[in-house]
């Protein structure tokens, strides 16, 4: 608040503490109203918690509505390093017997010959590459259906590295690469898939005139039936086989899909036992998302228990008590977690789950009952998940839960239309602040106004009986 040292210099009155004490009374309501404004703020940060915990609610009943959490399926390798197992949904429960015979490969060549360095010239000409297969002596190729050559310009002033770039370029399927040993620098080629079907041939349109003399650009052909062998079979390209159950399986790639419906058999290594795969309802995760809403309820429900809560020792209040909002939430909460459902004949209320409530509206997990109730997993998907628009009774547990969030958090919501409210309140405390510092602002300047008058009155006042004083006593000196 601002001094007026000028103030009470003519009247030698404290015109200053005065106009000060008037304007901080007129000023006292200001406290209230501050007081009021953080009182409501705060309630907005309560209503901001409780929508954050209901959203995690929400969060937590949707996990327990999604088709995709009741289909999905726990899966086990007897010996992962030699058959491991990955599984999508809607798998059969079962157990399979696996023994690897082969493992799928790809056909790998390299340089008979070594060049002397990277820098190489080999020639020129035209490499051809095509996928397919090779029969078991490799006098015949059968062309990949689907499939075409790819043709690679080779110039005089490319070097073994530069075909090597090329080659990887095409995109033809088969990548190239330089390896260097004793003898020197050789062409390493490989086809990118492994199976039978993506063997390759490589022919040569040599400059030469020559495609199979071992020399010029020929010196880089893979063509055993027309006499070009340049180029060394290190492994051949051949399928996976195995047998699943005694049933005898191939697949061009060692992760075989489609042999059991949902499983993904990736193949490791060779075995002569057989491995055992196994496949079951995946009851633990469900059991995590069962636990995950309760623990979700029960963070929202004891937050609303402290927040409207009264304290009989301290005599003091939670921060929304008697807030109509929240105790009606809290109202629907408690009343949910003790009604019935018919969506399942075996789990007519969450204590048949496993979810059992305690005297402050929490829940706890029986891990028993749970496991019971895991163990009729059709039943409790229908207990949480199940819809019936007609008959609300006859809807999941979750489902409720979901739909109630969705209710308080929606734009007509109870948490949303409240936190609104409260926010409107806060606006119109703002204002009323504002024109009470203006009204005690005008008060201010008026008070000034009328003491600084009344100051200047009073030094006039001053100043003539001082003046009369001193000619009454010049009268009495002139008379004595």
């Amino acid at each position: 608040m601002a001094t007026f040292t000028s103030l009470g210099v003519g009247s030698g009155l404290d015109l200053n503490t005065i106009v000060t004490k008037l304007v901080a009374l007129e000023r006292q309501p200001l406290s209230a109203m501050q007081s009021k404004a953080n009182q409501l703020q705060t309630q907005v940060s309560s209503f901001g918690q409780i929508s954050s915990l209901m959203s995690g609610v929400q969060t937590a009943a949707n996990a327990l509505t999604n088709p995709l959490m009741w289909s999905g399926s726990a899966v086990a390798s007897g010996d992962a390093s030699t058959v491991s197992v990955s599984a999508s949904n809607n798998v059969a429960p079962g157990n399979y017997a696996v023994t690897v015979q082969s493992l799928a490969n790809s056909q790998t060549l390299a340089s008979a010959t070594a060049f002397n360095d990277s820098s190489a010239l080999p020639g020129s000409g035209t490499l051809t590459l095509q996928l397919g297969n090779w029969d078991a002596g490799l006098a015949n190729f059968s062309p990949k259906s689907g499939s075409s050559s790819v043709d690679i310009a080779i110039s005089a002033t490319d070097t073994v590295a530069n075909v090597a770039d090329k080659i990887n370029s095409a995109g033809a399927g088969v990548t190239a690469s330089l390896i260097t040993d004793a003898s020197g620098v050789r062409l390493s080629l490989r086809s990118t898939a492994t199976g039978a079907s993506n063997a390759f041939r490589l022919t040569a349109s040599d400059s030469d005139g020559n495609n199979s003399d071992n020399l010029g650009l020929s010196v880089m052909a893979f063509d055993p039936p027309n006499g070009a062998t340049a180029m060394q079979l290190m492994q051949g390209s051949t399928d996976a086989k195995a047998t699943v159950n005694g049933i005898a399986v191939t697949s061009a790639s060692n992760a075989m899909t489609g042999v059991i419906d949902g499983l993904t058999l990736n193949l490791n290594k060779v075995s002569s036992t057989a491995v055992n795969i196994s496949a079951a309802p995946d009851t633990g995760t469900v059991q995590t998302a069962i636990k995950t809403f309760a623990s979700a309820y029960n963070a929202l429900v004891t937050y609303l228990g402290n927040q409207t809560k009264y304290d009989p020792g301290s005599k003091a209040g939670g921060v929304l008590q008697g807030d109509s909002a929240a105790t009606n939430l809290q109202e629907r909460l408690r009343a949910m977690v003790g009604a019935s459902s018919g969506a399942s004949a075996s789990f007519g209320r969450l204590s048949d789950i496993g979810l059992e409530a305690q005297r402050d509206g929490t829940l706890t997990v029986n891990p028993t009952k749970l496991d019971a109730a895991t163990g009729k997993l059709a039943e409790l998907k229908k207990a949480f998940s199940n819809t019936d628009v007609a008959d609300s009774g006859n809807s999941g547990f979750a489902r409720r839960y979901a739909d109630l969030a969705t209710q308080a958090l929606g734009v007509d919501g109870t948490v949303t239309t409240r936190t609104a409210g409260l926010q409107k309140l806060i606006a119109k405390n703002g204002d009323d602040q504002t024109a009470l510092n203006t009204r005690v602002d005008s008060f201010q300047t008026r008070l000034v106004a009328q003491y600084t008058a009344l100051d200047a009155n009073v030094a006039k006042l001053n100043s003539l009986s001082s003046y009369v004083t001193q000619q009454i006593a010049n009268w009495n000196k002139a008379s004595a």
